[in-house]
């Protein structure tokens, strides 16, 4: 499929019209276009505007370009007007419309001057002329010459006419005739701090068209403050638009429906609930593999909410491990003695026999046939086995009353190798103590609050708010209503509107080494623990006291 051409003594292969590929091999044809992929909805990048007050956006090959809008200034999202209160403006200029301006153009009368102090315009008829400089200016006529007597009879202050012999303040002028007369006022601050001196009058300067369309006017110290109303937008020295109402997202996976032990994932605007990794069942009754042994095969116990072997790390060097009801048992193997669970020796060979001394009779009870937590005494030449005070069984079986929790009943514990009552000792003053599944639970009875590991003391009255707090937030047990937000108490884990637990309940929920006491993962081997120069060693969450090489006795006393 590939055509051939000579040029310069040279044969040249390229591929025919529709094909492609190495020429002076094979050519293929080109394959046809794959079909157009379906476009995604088009998404606006501008709804909502990341823009800021007094902004526009413009979608530009899907991306948000923003500016300030027309007579703002600065750069988005910090956009503003040039001003909003005289005082951003220079003395000799006010703020008009968001803009700083010349205050005097329409504001003092016909023949008037103007000057601008303190950003006010204040209108002064110009000398030689009369009247409200507000209004008009018109020359002033020719002053009769008053007869000498009553000059001396006035004498008036400026703005003051002589009425009657009687010095008098001119109309809208305050004051003595004799001691001063002046206007209502010259300056903002001669008003209340809702009114502004305007014409030499205290008014309300929110007049029709100096706020914008839709907007609200209000006086804030002497000044013009715009704004639009609730539920609108916009300038408000322009127009206040209402705010289109957008659909409000609402997620539905706050609060979570799926219940404990579960993930709450939004698809399609709907709550989609599946259970955590390494929990089974389906939600809202998601588990655990197990939370005791009982939930998990004879041969397999339950570490960390999971059936596993227990055997791994639980016997001493050159022992076996087979696990019974749950729980490893560990001897040593054959040629080897000792204790199992922390070290096994291999048995000396007897000493070679010496000539021409006779052999003492051999001790029967080395090494001891009478296996673990037994002794042995020689009696007649012969072995007696028993097991040692406080272990129970028959050797080679003998055993302690306990070695984990799982095998006392559930509402008790395993404690120096013995069942016990967990509960003396663990909780605090006043608290309550119930024991589940061997660990000792401790609560504030009801009425009671404070730790209760450490103490309950009596609850105080509740204001009144905390009963809305408690209505608005919803909190699940073991958690508090913090600014409206569920959250869970110290030394509490999890999601304050699913579940809040401590760090742990019992002891698979801590390491191998570590033991659940006061719904913490503590070590177990406190001083006391073991009896003296004992050795303490924690298997398996259980605390394991054994005598050091070369002593003897019970590692508990």
């Amino acid at each position: 499929l590939a055509n051939c051409r000579v040029i310069n003594h040279s044969p040249i292969c390229t591929c025919r019209p529709g094909y492609t590929g190495e020429p002076r091999i094979r050519c293929s044809l080109i394959p046809p276009p794959p079909p157009p992929l379906e476009s995604p909805p088009e998404v606006n990048p501008c709804v909502p505007s990341p823009c800021g007050p007094y902004s526009q956006c413009r979608n530009i090959n899907g991306n948000p370009s923003c500016s300030c809008l027309p007579s703002y200034i600065g750069n988005p999202p910090y956009c503003r007007p040039e001003c909003v209160m005289n005082s951003e403006c220079a003395s000799n200029l006010a703020c008009i419309n968001e803009k700083c301006r010349d205050p005097c153009p329409g504001s003092c009368g016909y023949n008037a001057q103007c000057k601008v102090i303190n950003h006010t315009p204040i209108c002064t008829c110009p000398e030689g002329f009369i009247g409200d400089p507000f209004t008009a200016c018109s020359p002033k006529p020719p002053e009769l010459v008053p007869p000498p007597v009553h000059d001396d009879i006035c004498n008036c202050v400026p703005n003051a006419v002589c009425q009657n012999e009687v010095c008098v303040c001119l109309p809208d002028y305050y004051g003595d005739g004799y001691v001063s007369c002046r206007p209502e006022c010259v300056l903002n601050s001669d008003c209340p701090s809702n009114k502004a001196c305007i014409r030499n009058k205290c008014k309300n300067p929110c007049v029709p068209g100096t706020c914008g369309e839709g907007a609200i006017c209000d006086v804030v110290n002497h000044a013009v403050v715009c704004t639009c109303p609730p539920g609108t937008t916009g300038s408000p020295f322009v127009q206040c638009k209402p705010i289109q109402n957008e659909p409000v997202y609402t997620n539905p996976c706050q609060p979570s429906p799926c219940g404990p032990n579960s993930q709450c994932r939004e698809v399609n605007h709907q709550a989609v609930c599946s259970c955590l990794p390494n929990y089974f069942g389906s939600p809202p009754a998601c588990r655990p593999e197990c939370t005791v042994n009982s939930d998990c095969p004879l041969d397999k116990a339950c570490v960390n909410q999971k059936c596993v072997d227990p055997c791994p790390g639980s016997c001493g060097q050159n022992a076996n491990c087979r696990v019974i009801n749950h729980s490893p048992v560990c001897s040593c193997k054959p040629g080897f003695t000792g204790e199992p669970r922390i070290r096994c020796s291999r048995i000396p060979p007897p000493p070679p026999p010496q000539q021409d001394i006779p052999e003492p009779p051999a001790n029967p009870c080395y090494p001891s046939p009478c296996g673990p937590y037994s002794e042995c005494r020689n009696i007649n030449g012969g072995p007696s086995c028993s097991c040692r005070p406080n272990y129970i069984g028959s050797p080679p079986n003998c055993r302690p009353e306990c070695v984990m929790n799982s095998e006392c009943p559930s509402h008790e514990a395993c404690i120096n190798e013995k069942c016990q009552d967990p509960c003396p000792g663990s909780c605090g003053y006043n608290a309550d103590c119930k024991v589940i599944n061997h660990t000792p639970i401790c609560t504030c009875p009801e009425g009671y609050i404070g730790d209760a590991f450490s103490g309950c003391y009596p609850k105080p009255p509740e204001p009144e708010q905390t009963v809305i707090q408690e209505d608005t937030c919803n909190c699940v047990p073991n958690a508090e209503c913090r600014d409206g937000v569920c959250l869970c108490l110290p030394e509490f884990y999890g999601d304050g509107y699913v579940s809040c637990r401590p760090e742990c309940v019992q002891n698979s929920d801590c390491p191998r080494n570590k033991a659940c006491i006061r719904n913490k993962c503590k070590n177990p081997c406190t001083p006391g623990t073991c009896g003296e120069g004992a050795i303490c060693d924690v298997v398996n969450h259980a605390v394991m006291c054994t005598c050091p090489p070369g002593t003897t006795g019970s590692p508990f006393w």
